[in-house]
Protein backbone atom coordinates (compact mmCIF):
# COMPACT_ATOMS: atom_id res chain seq x y z
CA UNK A 1 0.00 0.00 0.00
CA UNK A 2 1.35 3.43 -1.01
CA UNK A 3 0.12 5.89 1.61
CA UNK A 4 1.69 8.89 -0.12
CA UNK A 5 4.36 11.37 0.93
CA UNK A 6 2.41 12.96 3.80
CA UNK A 7 1.95 9.93 6.07
CA UNK A 8 3.65 11.62 9.04
CA UNK A 9 3.46 15.23 7.91
CA UNK A 10 3.45 17.62 10.87
CA UNK A 11 4.13 14.93 13.50
CA UNK A 12 7.92 15.05 13.98
CA UNK A 13 8.02 17.65 16.77
CA UNK A 14 5.51 15.59 18.78
CA UNK A 15 7.19 12.31 17.84
CA UNK A 16 10.53 13.30 19.36
CA UNK A 17 8.94 14.58 22.58
CA UNK A 18 5.95 12.34 23.34
CA UNK A 19 6.67 8.84 22.06
CA UNK A 20 7.73 6.51 24.90
CA UNK A 21 11.48 5.93 24.89
CA UNK A 22 12.54 2.32 24.38
CA UNK A 23 13.92 0.77 27.59
CA UNK A 24 17.62 0.13 28.16
CA UNK A 25 16.79 -3.60 28.29
CA UNK A 26 16.28 -3.47 24.51
CA UNK A 27 19.78 -2.13 23.96
CA UNK A 28 21.28 -4.78 26.27
CA UNK A 29 19.33 -7.54 24.52
CA UNK A 30 20.55 -6.53 21.05
CA UNK A 31 24.15 -5.99 22.19
CA UNK A 32 24.19 -9.55 23.55
CA UNK A 33 22.21 -11.12 20.72
CA UNK A 34 24.43 -9.72 17.98
CA UNK A 35 27.69 -9.62 19.99
CA UNK A 36 28.11 -5.91 19.35
CA UNK A 37 31.58 -4.58 20.14
CA UNK A 38 31.87 -1.12 18.59
CA UNK A 39 32.75 -2.38 15.12
CA UNK A 40 30.73 -2.36 11.90
CA UNK A 41 27.74 -0.29 10.85
CA UNK A 42 24.10 0.02 11.94
CA UNK A 43 21.06 0.75 9.75
CA UNK A 44 17.82 2.00 11.29
CA UNK A 45 15.18 1.84 8.56
CA UNK A 46 12.15 4.01 9.22
CA UNK A 47 14.20 5.71 11.94
CA UNK A 48 11.75 8.55 12.63
CA UNK A 49 13.43 11.17 14.80
CA UNK A 50 16.31 8.85 15.66
CA UNK A 51 15.96 8.32 19.41
CA UNK A 52 16.56 4.57 19.08
CA UNK A 53 19.27 4.98 16.44
CA UNK A 54 21.29 7.28 18.68
CA UNK A 55 21.27 4.79 21.57
CA UNK A 56 23.69 2.67 19.51
CA UNK A 57 26.33 5.31 18.77
CA UNK A 58 28.89 3.69 21.11
CA UNK A 59 28.31 0.24 19.65
CA UNK A 60 29.12 0.90 16.00
CA UNK A 61 31.67 2.78 13.94
CA UNK A 62 28.83 4.35 11.95
CA UNK A 63 25.07 4.55 12.43
CA UNK A 64 22.72 5.40 9.57
CA UNK A 65 19.06 6.35 9.91
CA UNK A 66 16.77 6.29 6.88
CA UNK A 67 13.28 7.76 6.70
CA UNK A 68 10.96 9.09 4.00
CA UNK A 69 9.89 12.13 6.05
CA UNK A 70 12.27 15.14 5.99
CA UNK A 71 10.71 16.64 9.13
CA UNK A 72 11.63 13.48 11.03
CA UNK A 73 15.21 13.61 9.81
CA UNK A 74 15.53 17.29 10.74
CA UNK A 75 14.60 16.33 14.31
CA UNK A 76 17.06 13.42 14.19
CA UNK A 77 19.85 15.75 13.06
CA UNK A 78 18.96 18.16 15.86
CA UNK A 79 19.08 15.38 18.45
CA UNK A 80 22.41 14.07 17.18
CA UNK A 81 23.88 17.58 17.37
CA UNK A 82 22.51 18.18 20.87
CA UNK A 83 23.96 14.86 22.04
CA UNK A 84 27.26 15.48 20.18
CA UNK A 85 26.99 12.25 18.20
CA UNK A 86 29.45 12.49 15.33
CA UNK A 87 29.12 9.03 13.77
CA UNK A 88 25.47 9.36 12.65
CA UNK A 89 24.24 9.92 9.11
CA UNK A 90 20.63 10.61 8.11
CA UNK A 91 19.27 9.69 4.67
CA UNK A 92 15.89 10.60 3.20
CA UNK A 93 14.09 8.15 0.97
CA UNK A 94 12.83 4.61 0.68
CA UNK A 95 15.02 1.53 0.98
CA UNK A 96 14.25 0.74 -2.65
CA UNK A 97 15.82 4.09 -3.59
CA UNK A 98 18.80 4.22 -1.22
CA UNK A 99 20.03 0.63 -0.88
CA UNK A 100 22.25 0.67 -3.97
CA UNK A 101 24.71 3.05 -2.30
CA UNK A 102 24.35 2.56 1.45
CA UNK A 103 26.79 -0.36 1.79
CA UNK A 104 26.51 -3.27 4.20
CA UNK A 105 25.61 -3.50 7.88
CA UNK A 106 26.22 -5.64 10.92
CA UNK A 107 22.75 -4.92 12.33
CA UNK A 108 19.61 -3.53 10.67
CA UNK A 109 16.71 -2.28 12.78
CA UNK A 110 13.09 -1.59 11.94
CA UNK A 111 11.19 -0.24 14.95
CA UNK A 112 7.42 0.26 14.74
CA UNK A 113 7.69 0.77 10.98
CA UNK A 114 7.67 -2.69 9.35
CA UNK A 115 3.88 -2.54 8.92
CA UNK A 116 4.23 0.44 6.57
CA UNK A 117 6.62 -1.37 4.24
CA UNK A 118 6.49 -3.83 1.36
CA UNK A 119 7.80 -6.46 3.74
CA UNK A 120 8.90 -9.18 1.32
CA UNK A 121 10.84 -6.71 -0.83
CA UNK A 122 12.39 -5.00 2.18
CA UNK A 123 13.61 -8.32 3.60
CA UNK A 124 15.33 -9.14 0.32
CA UNK A 125 16.98 -5.71 0.26
CA UNK A 126 18.15 -6.12 3.86
CA UNK A 127 19.47 -9.62 3.22
CA UNK A 128 21.58 -8.27 0.39
CA UNK A 129 22.72 -5.38 2.62
CA UNK A 130 23.80 -7.59 5.52
CA UNK A 131 27.35 -8.45 6.52
CA UNK A 132 28.07 -12.17 6.48
CA UNK A 133 27.60 -12.31 10.25
CA UNK A 134 24.88 -9.66 10.31
CA UNK A 135 21.18 -9.69 10.93
CA UNK A 136 17.94 -7.84 11.52
CA UNK A 137 15.79 -6.85 14.48
CA UNK A 138 12.12 -6.00 14.02
CA UNK A 139 10.93 -4.11 17.11
CA UNK A 140 7.45 -3.25 18.35
CA UNK A 141 5.44 -2.93 21.54
CA UNK A 142 3.79 -6.15 22.65
CA UNK A 143 0.18 -5.90 23.85
CA UNK A 144 -0.91 -9.51 23.49
CA UNK A 145 -1.23 -10.34 27.19
CA UNK A 146 -2.84 -7.09 28.31
CA UNK A 147 -6.54 -6.26 28.42
CA UNK A 148 -7.33 -2.87 26.82
CA UNK A 149 -7.24 -0.14 29.46
CA UNK A 150 -10.41 1.85 30.06
CA UNK A 151 -8.73 5.19 29.46
CA UNK A 152 -7.16 3.99 26.19
CA UNK A 153 -10.52 2.74 24.95
CA UNK A 154 -12.00 6.16 25.78
CA UNK A 155 -9.23 7.93 23.85
CA UNK A 156 -9.88 5.73 20.81
CA UNK A 157 -13.61 6.34 21.10
CA UNK A 158 -13.21 10.13 21.14
CA UNK A 159 -10.75 10.13 18.25
CA UNK A 160 -13.33 8.22 16.20
CA UNK A 161 -16.01 10.76 17.10
CA UNK A 162 -13.91 13.54 15.60
CA UNK A 163 -12.09 11.71 12.78
CA UNK A 164 -14.39 8.83 11.84
CA UNK A 165 -14.28 5.07 12.27
CA UNK A 166 -11.62 4.35 9.64
CA UNK A 167 -8.00 4.83 10.68
CA UNK A 168 -6.45 7.50 8.49
CA UNK A 169 -3.04 6.92 6.93
CA UNK A 170 -1.63 9.51 4.55
CA UNK A 171 -3.79 9.67 1.45
CA UNK A 172 -5.70 6.50 2.37
CA UNK A 173 -6.79 4.39 5.34
CA UNK A 174 -4.61 1.90 7.20
CA UNK A 175 -4.57 -1.74 6.11
CA UNK A 176 -3.01 -3.97 8.81
CA UNK A 177 -0.73 -6.89 7.84
CA UNK A 178 -2.53 -10.21 7.41
CA UNK A 179 0.49 -12.29 8.45
CA UNK A 180 2.61 -12.25 11.59
CA UNK A 181 5.97 -10.60 11.05
CA UNK A 182 7.91 -13.67 12.20
CA UNK A 183 6.07 -15.80 9.63
CA UNK A 184 6.91 -13.34 6.87
CA UNK A 185 10.58 -13.31 7.90
CA UNK A 186 10.69 -17.12 8.07
CA UNK A 187 9.74 -17.19 4.36
CA UNK A 188 12.68 -14.93 3.51
CA UNK A 189 16.33 -15.94 3.15
CA UNK A 190 17.11 -14.95 6.74
CA UNK A 191 17.67 -17.83 9.18
CA UNK A 192 17.30 -18.49 12.91
CA UNK A 193 14.17 -16.38 13.27
CA UNK A 194 13.22 -15.81 16.90
CA UNK A 195 10.69 -13.64 18.70
CA UNK A 196 11.43 -12.47 22.23
CA UNK A 197 9.29 -10.35 24.56
CA UNK A 198 11.32 -8.26 27.00
CA UNK A 199 10.26 -7.70 30.63
CA UNK A 200 7.42 -5.21 31.03
CA UNK A 201 7.75 -1.85 32.74
CA UNK A 202 5.35 0.82 33.97
CA UNK A 203 4.90 4.02 31.99
CA UNK A 204 3.00 7.02 33.34
CA UNK A 205 0.96 9.15 30.96
CA UNK A 206 -0.56 12.55 31.63
CA UNK A 207 -3.37 14.23 29.73
CA UNK A 208 -0.82 16.39 27.90
CA UNK A 209 1.47 13.51 26.97
CA UNK A 210 -1.50 11.47 25.74
CA UNK A 211 -2.43 14.37 23.46
CA UNK A 212 1.16 14.84 22.34
CA UNK A 213 1.49 11.16 21.55
CA UNK A 214 -1.71 11.25 19.51
CA UNK A 215 -0.34 14.17 17.49
CA UNK A 216 2.77 12.08 16.74
CA UNK A 217 0.72 9.42 14.95
CA UNK A 218 -0.26 8.98 11.33
CA UNK A 219 -3.95 8.63 12.23
CA UNK A 220 -4.43 11.58 14.61
CA UNK A 221 -2.04 14.20 13.31
CA UNK A 222 -2.98 17.67 14.48
CA UNK A 223 -3.74 18.79 10.92
CA UNK A 224 -6.63 16.32 10.63
CA UNK A 225 -8.71 18.16 13.23
CA UNK A 226 -8.62 21.53 11.46
CA UNK A 227 -10.82 24.12 13.13
CA UNK A 228 -12.15 21.46 15.54
CA UNK A 229 -8.78 20.99 17.28
CA UNK A 230 -9.63 22.97 20.43
CA UNK A 231 -13.02 21.27 20.76
CA UNK A 232 -11.39 17.85 20.39
CA UNK A 233 -8.77 18.67 23.04
CA UNK A 234 -11.41 19.88 25.48
CA UNK A 235 -13.51 16.78 24.85
CA UNK A 236 -10.57 14.44 25.43
CA UNK A 237 -9.28 16.25 28.51
CA UNK A 238 -12.74 16.26 30.11
CA UNK A 239 -13.25 12.54 29.43
CA UNK A 240 -9.84 11.57 30.83
CA UNK A 241 -10.25 13.66 33.98
CA UNK A 242 -13.67 12.07 34.52
CA UNK A 243 -11.91 8.69 34.58
CA UNK A 244 -9.14 9.85 36.95
CA UNK A 245 -9.08 13.37 38.34
CA UNK A 246 -5.34 13.14 39.00
CA UNK A 247 -4.75 13.19 35.25
CA UNK A 248 -2.12 10.41 35.53
CA UNK A 249 -2.63 7.08 33.77
CA UNK A 250 -0.30 4.10 34.13
CA UNK A 251 0.29 1.56 31.40
CA UNK A 252 2.37 -1.62 31.39
CA UNK A 253 4.57 -1.65 28.31
CA UNK A 254 6.68 -4.48 26.94
CA UNK A 255 8.78 -4.65 23.81
CA UNK A 256 8.86 -7.54 21.36
CA UNK A 257 11.96 -8.18 19.24
CA UNK A 258 12.10 -10.48 16.22
CA UNK A 259 15.67 -11.32 15.29
CA UNK A 260 17.15 -13.19 12.34
CA UNK A 261 20.60 -13.73 10.83
CA UNK A 262 22.03 -13.91 7.33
Amino acid sequence: MDYGADLFKGTAWYYSRYRPIYPSSLLRFLVNKFSLNGEGRLLDLGCGTGQLTLKFNDWFQEIIGVDTEPEMLNEALHLSNVNRVDNACWLQGRAEERSSDWGSFRLMLIAKAFHWMDRESILEILYNSSDDNGGIAIIDYNNEKYEPLHWKLKVAEIVKVWLGDERRAGNSTYTPPKERFEDTITKSRFRDVERNVLPSYSYNWTVDTILGNLYSTSYASKRFFGENLEKFENDLKSALLDIDSSGVFTEELSVSVITAFK
